[in-house]
């Protein structure tokens, strides 16, 4: 069975920060669990390049654009890497790849294309247009980049979004286009609701000049929203591809809430005027504070994935986002919470089980595991979370485990049996506590998977086998200058 899993393309027009980090470890969790299925899974991520905002960013930094785009485009990459992702592609939208590819999209949306003039209001920072109603609502100023909107008068392209918002508001009511969570669903259907307006989709060269050129009319540039959501069919080599034909429709898209708008009504009308089916979920997770304030520059409170890493670990990081950010709300980051995380759940609960697991084995049967009977706790709880891109509930499921584990080991105390001599029994014990352990790692791979490697390294033999360091190595905070 195939399995196809996305992110959203982050802009380059910045560097990583905690939110895009938690995303992909969302998206990762899928494919390794997809991947544990036995199933073939292609998971994508990469980087959207073309935009005003990038031309602007490149001159300030003294760069052509795709210079300025090469650089920003590479700490994305790094940046999986010290998370652990396991992302089969990586694409960037100035891909020679993805251009040809959008031309061609954009010709067999033909039908739907036509050449108006538009009128409205526009926030460079987000590069989104937005209609008269928003516009008043937030008193002409964008409320994410606090700055006013641009009125703005030019002939553009336009696509008739208009012609397909029934049938997107029937795929999202019936479920056969699933938004989870049911929040950002109803957010949607009430946009829907007043109205799809059809959409501009192309700006003038002369105003934009960083994009790619509209097929005929070398005078407009596709805009960038519209194009670079076609990367996740380009990605997989529309419109004739094998891997295009085996794996679309995407089996989840994983999404902040902030773009919903566009994969959630402008998305399904391009697929719908395609006459390719929409993705099967759309899963739109929420945003991140620290410490319960806004990310931001001027306050001085971004938090870069690495500053966590280098002093965490990359496992401890997967699991603070995963567990103790909600699923299905915003979460907030402070470094006293991810602390106590760290020392309660992960080195005194899964750390001292391993542990004293390791120790006792060591002691009282020279490091001989001997074979282990497959212990059998019910999953589908854990199978039903991640289904439903409840991550947070998924590791609850396998806390429960960590703990009934412990519990186990004080009820049984296996010290005393081997005080009594009683060998046999013992080594059912310590065998039952390793076959758990490996139950374990299994369920704990896709979320934390250098860890569940280690326990695996630890138990798999029959023999105790030691790993270097610690199950969770700590590295001292570096001494504020």
């Amino acid at each position: 069975m195939n399995y196809l899993v996305t992110t959203s393309l982050p802009y380059v027009n910045a560097e990583p920060h905690i939110g895009f980090a938690m995303e992909l470890i969302q998206a990762d969790v899928l494919a390794r669990s997809a991947r544990a299925l036995k199933k073939s899974v292609i998971f994508t991520t990469g980087t959207d390049e073309h935009g005003g905002k990038i031309a602007e960013k490149a001159k300030e930094a003294g760069l052509e654009p795709k210079a300025f785009a090469d650089q920003v485009s590479t700490t994305f990459r790094d940046v999986a890497k010290l998370l652990n992702i396991s992302n089969d592609r990586f694409i960037r939208t100035t891909d020679v790849g993805h251009e040809q590819r959008a031309q061609l999209i954009w010709q067999a949306l033909k039908k739907d294309i036509y050449k108006g003039n538009y009128s409205g209001w526009y926030c460079m920072g987000c590069e989104a247009f937005v209609t008269e109603a928003v516009a008043k609502e937030n008193k002409n100023v964008c409320p994410i980049h606090n700055q006013p909107y641009e009125k703005i008068e030019e002939q553009n392209y336009f696509f008739k979004l208009s012609a397909y918002a029934p049938k997107i508001q029937q795929m999202i009511t019936d479920g056969s286009f699933r938004i989870i969570p049911a929040t950002r669903k109803h957010e949607i259907l009430n946009v829907i609701k007043d109205g799809l307006e059809d959409i501009s989709i192309s700006r003038p060269k002369d105003k934009i000049s960083w994009g790619i050129p509209v097929p005929g009319d070398d005078t407009q540039v596709m805009y960038v929203w519209f194009e670079a959501l076609m990367n996740y069919i380009t990605v997989l080599g529309y419109p004739e591809h094998e891997d295009f034909k085996k794996f679309w429709p995407a089996n989840v898209q994983v999404i902040g809430k902030d773009i919903l708008r566009f994969h959630a009504a402008i998305w399904p009308g391009i697929l719908l005027g395609l006459g390719l089916p929409l993705p099967k979920t759309l899963y739109v997770h929420g945003f991140i504070t620290v410490a319960d304030q806004k990310m931001s520059k001027s306050l001085g409170n971004v938090v870069h994935p690495k500053d966590i890493i280098s002093e965490y670990g990359t496992d401890a990081f997967r699991y603070y986002f995963l567990r103790h950010v909600p699923s299905y709300e915003d979460g907030d980051f402070n470094w006293e919470r991810l602390h106590a995380a760290y020392n309660n759940e992960l080195a005194n609960e899964l750390g001292n089980v391993v542990q004293r697991t390791t120790a006792m084995i060591k002691q009282y049967q020279n490091g001989i595991v001997g074979s282990t009977p497959g212990a059998e706790h019910d999953q589908a709880q854990y199978w039903e979370a991640l289904e439903n891109c409840r991550f947070d509930r998924a590791l609850d499921e396998i806390w429960e485990q960590v703990r009934g584990l412990n519990q186990y080991i004080d009820e049984q105390k296996p010290w005393e049996i081997n005080k009594k001599g009683d060998a046999d029994h013992l080594r059912e014990v310590l065998a039952y506590q390793v076959s758990c352990l490996l139950e374990i790692a299994v369920m704990l791979e896709p979320f934390m998977p250098d860890t569940a490697q280690k326990i695996n390294h630890i138990f798999t033999e029959g023999v105790v086998r030691p790993i270097e360091g610690t199950l969770f190595p700590r590295k001292d905070p570096k001494p504020q200058a």
